[in-house]
């Protein structure tokens, strides 16, 4: 090993070889730094990318507030119904049936997060319910971000099939609790996803065009909620966050909270517990706030490389605070009132 010769400018020299000996292992040679991971290299690498290139229109992609508000499952919950709790709001979800009336199951995971970026981008940008997929299952997979060079039954395409029928043979409903001059009650809205869908694919071969065109038609109060106003993200960030659920839903929450703060110039404190209660994880335990914490700074620890304009802290109250010195990433003032 070759020592640095300025490392021991410092140290007076011992008269004997062993009291040099006993120097040395008291001195704290500088950490070697771990490499870095592929993964790890590719974030810094878009962080700078995103650091470099302005953020324009064209890079937007957009997020229902409602599915910002509260999520969907992160990992199967293997049960029939699911809600998420946010201050006065939840969102309830329940499975569909196939034609054998058996229950389809929930959507959860990576994949219908970046389904519902797409669905919802495609509706603000069309204004159409009616949303066309492309031609093969190729060219979807790359719209939302996932490998199509892949076929069989572990393989991305064969998930996304999954998850598209769970998805779009969901119902769900939005509850609010209200209060007026000291009255309380509850609001509801009940809606199907979809209207009806077609829907072709090869999970063996996503390469392969097919002849027929897949396509989904949004129920009307669906595509009406998800429009009214969108929350505009960046796809890149996506691309970049999208193999891991939690930081999905912390990023698209942190573009919503910096265009809060950026409205009213105060800062957003959240605590651990009520973000636990709205993120589609399940943390049980008397510690179960604390390992979602730690699972949470690491997520925003990323968002932050690829998100430059969001300033937080960690209160010791138990929580983040979003800064009032954050803003959007993307203004979209036609879409977000």
């Amino acid at each position: 090993m070759t020592t640095d010769p300025d490392f021991l400018s410092n140290v007076p020299l011992p008269d004997q070889p062993k009291q040099l000996g006993n120097i040395l292992k008291k001195t704290t040679l500088p950490a070697i730094p771990k490499p870095l991971t592929k993964r790890q290299r590719k974030l810094i690498e878009a962080s700078a990318e995103i650091r470099l290139n302005p953020v324009t229109a064209k890079d937007a992609s957009f997020i229902s507030r409602e599915f910002v508000q509260a999520t969907l499952p992160h990992r199967d919950p293997k049960t029939n119904t699911w809600n998420r709790k946010n201050g006065n709001y939840t969102l309830s979800l329940q499975t569909g049936f196939d034609a054998d009336g058996n229950p389809i199951g929930l959507p959860y995971g990576v994949i219908p997060r970046l389904l519902i970026f797409w669905m919802v981008t495609e509706a603000v940008r069309t204004k159409n319910p009616t949303l066309k997929l492309g031609n093969h299952l190729a060219t979807f997979m790359r719209e939302i971000g996932l490998d199509p060079q892949h076929g069989g039954k572990n393989s991305p395409a064969y998930h996304l099939k999954e998850q598209m029928r769970r998805f779009f043979n969901s119902r769900i409903a939005f509850f609010y609790t209200i209060s007026d001059k000291g009255r309380e009650g509850e609001a509801a809205r009940f809606m199907q996803i979809a209207d009806d869908y077609i829907l072709w694919w090869d999970t063996k071969q996503p390469q392969q065009s097919e002849l027929w065109e897949s396509s989904i038609t949004l129920d009307d109060k669906f595509f009406r909620a998800i429009t009214a106003n969108p929350v505009p993200v960046h796809t890149e960030a996506l691309s970049e966050l999208k193999n891991s659920p939690l930081a999905l839903d912390l990023y698209a929450l942190c573009c919503y909270e910096a265009y809060r703060v950026e409205k009213t110039g105060e800062a957003r404190f959240i605590s651990w517990r009520s973000l636990m209660e709205q993120m589609g994880a399940n943390y049980t335990g008397d510690n179960a706030h604390k390992e979602f914490a730690r699972k949470a700074k690491q997520a925003l620890k990323k968002i932050q490389l690829v998100m430059k304009t969001l300033h937080i802290s960690y209160a010791q109250e138990g929580g983040v605070t979003i800064l009032p010195s954050s803003r959007p990433t993307i203004h979209s003032k036609n879409h977000l009132r």
